[in-house]
């Protein structure tokens, strides 16, 4: 009986010592600041919104000039900090996002064939996303079922609203949302 009341005291000594401390560490406060999370693909992304608003105004050298930011913004990358599955994810389309970008970049005259390099540009886009996920604002991805030569293509936006970079003024707002990422 005095060993079961004495467990009973020990054990309600050490709840509501835990209790009093909660909240601290080694007796330090322990400060509940969130920390934003940003994605180390963020930067590209942002220039990819800035490449597909460039051409959804028919604006060839916006584009252009967007393709450029995206291959800056791959190379300030820090390899070293990716883990594992995110540099697998990243080397299976670091090639072809630079590749694209930079046809888009050298062609600034040509808005049809930076649209074709747009359709590849958006997979390897989505695809860093699955990988690294969303840090930022809602995105979304849409498609076309016209474009790539009635293939369909798809496209990641920041609104809601269609607004079609493969058609510009001529078609803006043919498409639908498939899903909000």
């Amino acid at each position: 009986m005095k060993k079961t009341m004495f467990s009973a005291i020990a054990m309600a000594f050490v709840f509501i010592v835990s209790n009093a401390n909660a909240g601290t560490t080694n007796g330090m406060k322990v400060s509940s600041t969130t920390v934003q999370k940003t994605s180390i693909i963020d930067e590209i992304v942002s220039n990819y919104l800035v490449l597909k608003n460039a051409l959804i105004k028919d604006d060839a050298k916006g584009a252009a000039n967007a393709g450029k930011a995206i291959i800056a913004a791959m190379a300030k990358i820090d390899m070293k900090s990716l883990s594992a599955s995110q540099m697998k994810g990243y080397m299976d389309v670091a090639d072809d996002l630079k590749e694209n970008a930079k046809h888009i970049e050298e062609n600034a005259g040509k808005i049809a064939h930076q649209r074709e390099h747009f359709v590849m540009l958006s997979k390897d886009v989505n695809d860093l996303l699955k990988t690294f996920g969303n840090s930022g604002p809602k995105l979304y991805q849409d498609f076309c079922p016209m474009a790539n030569g009635g293939k369909g293509a798809m496209w990641i936006s920041e609104t809601k609203a269609i607004q079609n970079p493969y058609y510009g003024k001529a078609m803006m707002t043919c498409g639908s949302v498939k899903k909000e990422i």
